[in-house]
């Protein structure tokens, strides 16, 4: 049998109205082509770490247009596959005025989808989609799936991942089961993306990224001491720069419009390389890139901003944006927090804020956040403190509500939004996150100008242990909120400048969310993979929640379960 020289993707990234972002990795320098509607577009591979990769803009494509495609490399197709039992892929563009549907989601670990994987992990809820979206029978497709953060999980390795690891190291010496270097992110990658179903949705429906801890390490920039520890290991520093750098080549580059990546430094050496070249290799640019991102946050922007039509999806990078030093502590820098601010305006119909972190956390684990903050700041004393910091690494306290500047400085810019203070007011300020491995939405409580709403959907594939769903469900909800909120003005914790109360929620099963803007207002649903008849490899999409978030001058109403909104297929 003959090797494939397709070893990844592709992947449909970056998507407007006249053009498409196409990744792959392939296993040899090569040039890679991509045909669509009587039109060719042609990239050569580069080369990071004797891995190759291929970036393909497809450009000139007319709006709406809905146009199959085949990828060849070095001139023989490799995709779609001959025997592909899946639907063509196609580029999609964006049709002018068109509402913006989206799906979304985080926390996503790779193992199999066999009766063993869906016992320990659930049955995959974006595998789950993608059969679906297959099959047909009226599911609308999205214009997009944004991925929130833990697209992969480099220090909570699978079976898999380890055989791997021992193939090529001691495993029990540092970092032992989590990942070492760029060629165990290559991995891990792979694992990840190449199940085919989810390859081939990947490879049609254009997606969108944002990392969380999990893509690097859990706790990642938690706080000073965290980050101090870590780089008094011996094996940190390869870790760190192999997660940016495959980071940037696996998830970045393809958020990035052609017009941003041709900004890109990074990029300028590949755009300026000849197709009838040789391939680049950037492993020694791309690790210094990573090191220096690392060191210096500021040096590089992670979030990005897209505007789908009256729609602004603003996605925010609350890792590696942060600030630790105590004298200026924030979940952003002032540099991120400059360009957010500039970003957050009304004159659109909703305003969503992409941020992998909930930014309203039920209010009881909110005040212990904030709480806890303060104590490891020394607000009960220098020996209190280290308490502080114990608690906050072992129990996560490191969402926007312990970062209080920060939290405080983004409340006030949505509020100003909503109330029509930096333009026309939207409908609603939404912001949407993942990461704590169970869904829900919260409003903020108020009686006149926009609703500023908090729509949850964790884990895609990676559900709570029974026991912590038990515990986290008293620590954030019921007697939590007003004891919360005691214990942390006995910290001098102001308070925050505005209460918000849970809609709906909480559920833990694996899903993925949707959204979608109609004329009755900001529909959402959430649905999960369900097994029937023992057939673990092709579930079936169930609902498990939606509602609509009208305009408040329109009664808000549920969406009824199986009357979803959306449109045929493309």
């Amino acid at each position: 049998m003959t090797m494939s020289s397709l070893v990844l993707g592709p992947m449909m990234r970056y998507v407007d109205e006249t053009s498409a972002s196409i990744w792959v990795e392939t296993r040899t320098d090569s040039r890679v082509t991509v045909r669509a509607g009587g039109s060719s577009w042609v990239a050569r591979t580069f080369a990071v770490h004797g891995h190759h990769y291929a970036l393909v803009e497809a450009d000139g494509i007319e709006p709406g247009s809905v146009l199959p495609y085949t990828l060849e490399i070095n001139g023989t197709q490799c995709w779609p596959e001959a025997a592909s039992e899946y639907p063509p892929p196609v580029i999609a563009t964006l049709k002018p005025g068109k509402p913006l549907r989206m799906a979304y989601g985080s926390c996503r670990t790779s193992v199999p989808h066999d009766s063993a994987g869906n016992r320990t992990h659930g049955v995959d809820s974006l595998r789950a989609y993608a059969l679906a979206m297959a099959a047909g029978g009226g599911l609308a497709w999205p214009d997009l799936v944004a991925f929130l953060g833990d697209q992969v999980y480099a220090d909570l390795t699978s079976e898999q991942m380890q055989e791997f690891i021992r193939s090529r190291r001691d495993i029990d010496a540092p970092p032992g089961e989590e990942l070492k270097d760029y060629e165990e992110y290559a991995h891990l990658y792979h694992l990840a993306w190449s199940d085919p179903a989810n390859r081939w949705l990947l490879s049609t429906l254009p997606s969108a990224m944002i990392f969380d801890d999990h893509d690097i390490r859990d706790d990642w920039n938690s706080s000073l001491s965290w980050k101090q520890e870590m780089e008094a290991t011996s094996w940190w520093h390869e870790r760190i720069v192999a997660g940016l750098g495959s980071y940037w080549v696996y998830q970045h580059l393809g958020n990035l419009s052609p017009k941003e990546r041709a900004e890109d430094a990074l990029w300028q050496r590949i755009a300026l390389h000849r197709n009838d070249e040789p391939e680049i290799d950037l492993s020694t640019e791309l690790d210094s890139f990573a090191d220096r991102a690392d060191r210096d946050p500021e040096s590089y922007r992670w979030s990005f901003c897209r505007d789908f039509g009256d729609t602004r999806l603003i996605v925010v990078d609350s890792r590696a944006a942060r600030n630790l030093k105590p004298e200026n502590r924030g979940l952003l820098d002032a540099e991120e927090m400059a360009w957010l601010d500039a970003r957050m305006r009304g004159g659109f119909r909703h305003v969503l804020v992409a941020t992998s972190l909930p930014f309203l956390l039920p209010m009881g684990l909110h005040h212990v956040e904030s709480w806890d903050e303060a104590v490891s700041e020394g607000a009960w004393g220098k020996h209190v403190s280290q308490v502080g910091e114990k608690l906050r690494r072992a129990l996560d306290l490191e969402h926007w509500g312990a970062f209080q500047k920060s939290f405080h400085a983004v409340a006030v810019m949505a509020a100003e939004v909503a109330d029509g203070m930096r333009g026309p007011a939207p409908e609603t300020v939404t912001f949407l996150s993942g990461d704590v491995h169970f869904s829900y939405v919260a409003e903020v409580e108020r009686s006149s100008g926009s609703r500023i709403m908090q729509a949850v959907c964790s884990p895609i594939r990676n559900p709570l242990p029974r026991l912590m769903r038990s515990f986290g469900a008293v620590l954030s909800y019921g007697f939590a909120a007003p004891i919360g909120a005691l214990v942390a003005r006995s910290a001098r914790v102001p308070d925050p400048p505005f209460a918000w109360k849970r809609v709906k929620g909480p559920w833990f099963d694996n899903n993925l969310a949707s959204l979608e803007v109609t004329p009755e207002g900001l529909k959402l649903w959430w649905q999960t993979g369900v097994v029937h008849h023992g057939d673990n490899l092709h579930p079936r999409l169930e609902n498990v929640a939606s509602l609509t978030v009208a305009p408040r001058n329109i009664q808000e109403h549920a969406v009824q379960s199986g009357t979803l909104p959306g449109r045929s297929q493309p």
